[in-house]
């Protein structure tokens, strides 16, 4: 048996009831990861000694008839911009190549905790800036259904991973769609957490900024909606170390199976390949027994998207734009000087602002979301970019504008969940669902549904250049 194949819920089920071993669980992630990561380059780091021997605890424990966590024995990665205790937290840095964490992460030891065996690190972009992932540190990380598409960034290692069969799921980082669209890119699904969900914070680096702090969330990307809400709640446990994490309950109130149907929220150009997408997964909900609107605009997303960005340029651009040129990236650099006039023209008053604002804008989300329990609108206005897109001033413009929705919806704190239904010839497509804050479930209930229509096969084996 190909145990690298079968689900998160469907391996931590079998190693409890002692159908497999954990060890032979990890044995055989183990032996994909050998067989397919150098053709995408998705792990940078892993320590397979470690990998046993964490598995074989799991083994031993049971043994003892000791009570499993919930992922005992099930094999996961960590993205390299998370603390891992004895590991580099990189993020994508030369910089960072000799910054070894003395502590994991809350997120990293709440998945310790339900027992999971972490398989290795995964790549991100230099500073996990971009929708795509190079970096001078690690290289270049594949798609692995299409190596001339973006695998997304920046937890593109994490997407390419777990589209290949590495790890049964993966953690990854999202401040502007850095689960979502790998999820997006590689053909898998990931859930951008409310914020406060999962608790966060990097011991090894300075306190972040006051717009990091508030939009930047982890959250799990998997082949199955059930393995997006098992490993949720496993990543969600509490921590003290993070003051902004929120003991709300991962079900809420019943509410009716109401859904809106948002083509082009923003205005949004949305190509014809992703209304197709949109309005399947509107017809799926409606054969499920869900009620579908079809509205005209969501509230104000654009200005969400201004806010976002003057959260990040506003606070530290400077900083980040000098570690840059030292590190040397030139995607990075020419990322931040796409953005250096609109930084170099905030007032000193900018962020305040903003964060008034933001409140504003966060009301009338609430509001809407009370109305309209899931929202279904695009991932992206395009089909996954060409790799390296990016690297031109007219690229980033295009990138932007296309991930409207990857932006503007991190300050307004709310769950999103990119779920992939099908293949436009070997390009992935889906769509995303959006619920009021600490409403995953809702998410969760709608992707389900569409889910059952349909998905690309996966995981699927790396294709080399040259596809046709």
């Amino acid at each position: 048996m190909e145990l690298w194949r079968l689900s998160a819920t469907d391996l931590a089920a079998r190693i409890r009831t002692g159908d497999v071993s954990a060890r032979e669980v990890a044995v055989d992630a183990l032996d994909r990861l050998a067989a397919v990561n150098g053709a995408i380059n998705a792990v940078v780091e892993h320590r397979p000694e470690e990998v046993l021997r964490e598995a074989e605890a799991v083994d031993a424990a049971r043994q003892r008839g000791e009570t499993l966590g919930p992922l005992a024995g099930v094999t996961v990665t960590t993205k390299v911009n998370a603390d891992q205790d004895g590991y580099a937290t990189t993020n994508g840095l030369r910089l960072q190549k000799d910054l070894v964490a003395k502590a994991d992460s809350p997120v990293v030891a709440n998945l310790k905790r339900a027992g999971a065996v972490i398989l290795g690190r995964t790549n991100t972009p230099a500073f996990s800036l971009r929708w795509f992932t190079t970096n001078q540190l690690h290289g270049a990380t594949k798609n692995p259904r299409d190596p001339s598409l973006t695998p997304g960034g920046s937890s593109g290692g994490a997407g390419a991973a777990v589209a290949a069969g590495i790890g049964a799921f993966a953690h990854g980082t999202d401040i502007a769609g850095s689960v979502r669209y790998p999820a997006y890119a590689c053909g898998v699904h990931g859930l951008r957490p409310s914020f406060g969900r999962i608790p966060a914070w990097n011991a090894s680096s300075p306190e972040r900024g006051i717009g990091p702090q508030l939009m930047a969330v982890s959250g799990p990307l998997a082949r199955s909606i059930g393995d997006i809400r098992l490993t949720l709640a496993a990543m969600a446990a509490p921590d003290p170390r993070d003051p902004w994490w929120v003991p709300a309950p991962l079900e809420g109130p019943a509410r009716p199976r109401r859904a809106a149907l948002c083509l082009r929220p923003g205005g949004l150009a949305i190509v014809p390949e992703v209304e197709a997408a949109l309005r399947d997964a509107a017809a799926r909900l409606d054969a499920a027994g869900w009620q579908v609107e079809e509205i005209a605009d969501t509230p104000p997303i654009r200005e969400a998207n201004d806010i976002q960005l003057i959260l990040w340029l506003g606070d530290g651009y400077a900083a980040v734009r000098a570690l840059a040129e030292r590190e040397g990236d030139p995607e990075a650099i020419g990322l931040l000087e796409a953005f250096r006039a609109t930084a170099e023209a905030l007032t000193p008053d900018a962020i305040p602002q903003a964060l008034v604002r933001r409140a504003t804008l966060a009301r009338q989300w609430s509001v809407f979301l009370a109305e309209h329990p899931v929202l279904l609108v695009p991932v992206s206005a395009e089909l996954p970019f060409p790799d390296g897109l990016d690297r031109t001033p007219e690229g980033i413009a295009r990138a932007f504008e296309a991930n409207l929705l990857q932006v503007g919806l991190a300050p307004l704190g709310v769950p999103a969940l990119t779920v992939t239904t099908g293949l436009v010839g070997h390009t992935p497509v889906g769509v995303q669902i959006v619920a009021a804050r600490f409403r995953e479930d809702l998410c969760l209930a709608a992707g389900e549904a569409i889910e059952a229509g349909g998905v690309p096969p996966m995981p699927v084996d790396p294709v080399g250049p040259g596809r046709d």
